[in-house]
């Protein structure tokens, strides 16, 4: 009798069931990558859900804790997508009609991928001692990435804008948005540890978010130089997406008729005389027609005060600036600002050959000029830092005017564009952080809203809706103590990034020592 042949298995062949065991935690990371978006997402204004910002990061580290540079990456794109495509849906509102969805997927992608390059080095560094630190240090480098780079980059979606409330909040005093992100991704990290019996973590979990409450007393919202009284002109816009480039007309007559009623109200004391008014971003063009100007001025003259106006400016060598103007009730238009930090594809367009495929401002479209200097802005009596629009997201700006001796911060806007959108109240929780920063009272004068008054603890006093006609009267504070984050400026920043640099090399040198070991020991 012949016993049949047996052909035995491979002995690098896993079983079954292993297989099945592997492509089942496979399945579970990458769902927990995908949750992980969605919560960091939720927990992103105008939702007021911070809590879930630091739990979408322990999901987060929990499927990064141990696993190769590869699989970080991996997993980090489908986090990154996962948080990014809802989060910045607002543009698709604004050029989808026209473009598609390619200018919204190609830009969340772009920023997923960076988001991609940190959580490699999250997973990378989740091997070492005190691993939720390193981590978290990592994560807010990236965000510091996606904030310079490409094209000067895009700040959009930190981790420190999900938290205009909470307790994290009182943190942007001592670091600004770089703490707060940091804090915030710690707890996170810290909660994966301690979930992995890394009980010493307990203290990581916790230190955060008393630092934060302990920090909140020393947030300043005294009126150290007195209050004065502004007006913020919303004379609102239509709601027309892309056709609104048709409509500039309209928003300038607007901001024109708004501001007569409030010379009439002044007049007839149904609202207080205010010390200082506020045109929100590009209200009108100025340079283009003399006409209009010198109706401008007239009505601006008659207002008795100083004003700051945000318009469109006519350079005299033919290019154009987005800038905010003092006008003096005496002696009329003065001292202008010129914003620095300009939207790429929309106030200047790079790679134009390819850019036709993701905006409609390229043909017959001449770049703005960026202005240069510091955004500090004397309006009468008062010292006016100010923040047009985008540059709110950029630390440097305000930090800048606060440093000069700015009192008070302006972010002029006009967010019209992007609809009835998020994209609004995101913008609002970045001047929010930027409040409780400077230790300053921030005013927001949207064209067609949200239009807001945030004192220096973050708290908003008063709003005005989307796409309505209103002024906001209100007092302010004006403040000259200077935050620790205002005197720190870059460093917190740059001691994430040597924190995660470091971290990484540790990694770095370790795993080559891992390897001459090895390839010793074969050899002996």
């Amino acid at each position: 009798m012949v016993a049949p042949a047996v052909t035995p298995e491979p002995e690098h062949a896993a079983p079954e069931p292993a297989r099945r065991r592997s492509s089942r935690s496979v399945l579970l990371r990458v769902v927990g990558a995908v949750l992980a978006g969605g919560l960091l997402y939720a927990s992103s204004p105008p939702r007021t859900l911070w809590w879930l910002a630091p739990i979408a990061f322990a999901l987060l580290a929990a499927v990064l804790w141990g696993r190769r540079a590869r699989a970080g990456f991996g997993y980090g794109l489908l986090f990154g997508l996962a948080y990014l495509l809802p989060l910045l849906f607002w543009l698709e509102h604004f050029l989808g009609s026209a473009f598609g969805p390619w200018p919204w997927l190609t830009l969340s992608l772009i920023e997923a991928l960076l988001i991609a390059v940190a959580t490699t080095g999250m997973a990378v560094v989740s091997t070492l001692p005190l691993a939720p630190v390193w981590m978290a240090a990592v994560y807010v480098c990236g965000d510091l990435l996606r904030a310079s780079f490409p094209l000067n980059g895009f700040p959009w979606g930190r981790a420190g804008f999900t938290q205009p409330e909470g307790p994290y909040l009182a943190l942007a005093s001592i670091g600004g948005s770089a703490l707060v992100g940091f804090a915030v991704v710690l707890t996170g990290c810290a909660l994966a540890a301690v979930a992995r019996a890394r009980y010493s973590s307990i203290a990581l979990v916790v230190f955060p978010l008393v630092a934060g409450l302990i920090t909140w007393p020393s947030v300043g919202v005294l009126a150290q130089n007195g209050t004065i009284t502004v007006a913020m002109v919303q004379g609102n816009a239509p709601d027309a997406g892309l056709a609104l480039m048709e409509q500039i007309g309209d928003i300038r007559a607007n901001h024109l008729a708004r501001t007569r009623q409030l010379v009439e109200d002044i007049r007839e004391q149904r609202v207080p005389r205010p010390d200082l008014v506020v045109w929100p971003e590009t209200a009108t063009d100025l340079g283009r027609s003399a006409s209009q100007d010198a109706e401008l001025d007239e009505v601006l003259r008659s207002l008795g005060v100083p004003a700051l106006i945000g318009a469109r400016l006519a350079n005299p060598d033919g290019t154009t600036s987005n800038v905010t103007v003092v006008w003096s009730p005496t002696t009329g238009r003065g001292q202008t600002y010129a914003k620095q930090e300009l939207v790429p594809f929309s106030e200047y367009v790079p790679l134009r050959a390819a850019a036709r495929f993701f905006t409609p401002f390229v043909d017959g479209f001449r770049d703005m000029t960026p202005g240069t200097g510091t955004s500090f802005q004397q309006v009468g009596k008062v010292p006016v830092g100010v923040g047009i629009c985008y540059e709110v997201a950029y630390d440097g700006v305000l930090g800048e005017a606060a440093r000069a001796g700015a009192q008070l911060l302006v972010v002029p806007t006009n967010n019209a564009w992007f609809g009835r959108t998020e994209m609004t109240e995101q913008q609002l929780a970045m001047s929010r952080l930027r409040a409780v920063e400077h230790g300053r009272a921030v005013l927001v004068t949207a064209t067609s809203g949200v239009s807001a008054v945030v004192m220096p603890d973050g708290s908003v006093t008063r709003r005005a809706e989307l796409f309505t006609s209103d002024v906001l009267v209100a007092a302010v504070p004006l403040r000259s103590t200077t935050t620790l984050a205002t005197r720190l400026g870059g460093w917190p920043q740059g001691t994430a990034v040597a924190i995660a640099v470091a971290a990484l090399l540790l990694c770095a040198v370790s795993a080559l020592r891992r390897r001459r070991a090895t390839r010793t020991g074969s050899d002996g």
